[in-house]
């Protein structure tokens, strides 16, 4: 393949889950003998993720959230019209000078000038979109050249097909280029933890496994539906998986409705931990791509109580293999509850329906699969 490799840029945090896609593709795609490159935003140098990527050989450019003040100004009387993260990235690609570029964001749209920077120098490139909001449409002027961009990329990644198709009326264009794809799980594909103590003899266990950030994963929701009188006399406890931006937002919540004594946070947990003591995985979400807590939540053989966001119907079989809600209120959060209280009895046979379920729908190596799908691309450049 000669010495050009592939850039991966991203524009996502180090610890959210979209990074998990791309940042093993890298690793293993390096592995393979295939030069790699890639252009992060911010991340510490020590995090476990960062040590991943170097231990595969990858050069890391980590681009700095805010610059020293001489170098603010030096921007300002020379890139005015460019972002930081353009300069950067810009340098970055000019020393690298790639075969492949590959960007990866949470939103399905990455920094149109990056975008259009690659356009410009005719870099192929593709992207990855690791979720999308109906509430965010790029504006007019926006949506126009992220048409003309989408359609110029080799491939357009996208984790459902129900991000994709809002990506497509997002811009008012069908992509012929797309391409839905699996996000790897963090659980063996085989894992199937026996079914926690009878829900007749203990309390429901329900674990709601995510970034601690309302937004987008609605945890509020779900607090106010176990806050209401319905929920006051039964057994039950909510364990808080995760962390982020607005734990403490979360924290004054749950103060607030009179449920610190049945919610803990139980911070960052493994994915066997959590299902060794847990019944049911409540997502209710406010956007999503795919959560890979719901397919850890179903190789792991728990039903779903999720709301109809993203990916979430693609793979959840309301009644079959848990219980699905939407859009998302606390209104219809709570008719959820409700149907799951009511079939409590039949809750482990649908965590076992929907355990062969994804085992149907996933492939049992995510990462390998994608890694061939880049090679290909590469090879065919």
């Amino acid at each position: 393949m000669s010495n050009r490799g592939i850039v991966f840029i991203s524009n996502g945090g180090v610890d959210h889950a979209t990074e998990e896609l791309w940042s093993r593709t890298a690793a293993l795609l390096a592995k393979q003998g295939i030069s790699v490159s890639a252009s992060v935003q911010g991340w510490p140098k020590s995090h476990w993720r960062v040590q991943r990527l170097q231990s595969a050989a990858i050069d890391l450019q980590i681009r700095p959230t805010r610059y020293p003040l001489a170098k603010r100004a030096f921007h300002y009387a020379f890139f005015r019209k460019k972002s930081k993260a353009a300069v950067e990235v810009e340098r970055f690609l000019r020393k690298k000078n790639p075969k492949l570029v590959i960007f990866s964001d949470e939103p399905p749209f990455p920094p149109i000038e990056l975008i259009e920077l690659c356009i410009s120098r005719n870099i192929p490139f593709a992207t990855i979109a690791n979720g999308n909001d109906d509430r965010s449409w790029p504006v007019d002027e926006l949506a126009e050249r992220y048409r003309n961009a989408f359609a110029q990329a080799l491939r357009c990644y996208f984790v459902s097909v129900a991000n994709l198709r809002l990506t497509e009326k997002q811009i008012g264009r069908q992509l012929q280029n797309a391409e839905v794809v699996w996000s790897q799980y963090n659980v063996d594909f085989n894992f199937r933890p026996p079914w926690p103590s009878s829900l007749l003899e203990a309390e429901l266990q329900l674990a709601c496994v995510g970034r601690l950030y309302p937004p987008h994963k609605g945890q509020d929701l779900l607090l106010e539906a176990l806050a209401s009188s319905a929920w006051s006399g039964r057994p039950w406890h909510l364990n808080l998986y995760g962390e982020g931006p607005m734990r403490g937002s979360v924290e004054r919540l749950v103060g607030h409705l009179g449920l610190s004594g049945r919610v803990t946070f139980a911070g960052h947990v493994n994915v066997e931990t959590i299902w060794s003591k847990n019944h049911v995985l409540a997502l209710p979400s406010r956007s999503e791509g795919l959560p890979l807590a719901l397919v850890e939540a179903m190789l792991c053989g728990r039903p779903v109580l999720a709301t109809n966001v993203g990916g979430n119907a693609e793979i959840v079989v309301d009644g079959a293999t848990g219980f699905l809600v939407g859009p998302p209120s606390v209104e219809n959060v709570a008719n959820g509850l409700q149907r799951l209280w009511d079939n409590r009895a039949n809750l482990e046979a649908m965590g076992k329906a929907g355990a062969k379920r994804i085992r149907e729908l996933a492939p049992p190596d995510p990462i390998r699969v994608f890694a061939e799908k880049i090679a290909r691309l590469v090879q065919e450049l």
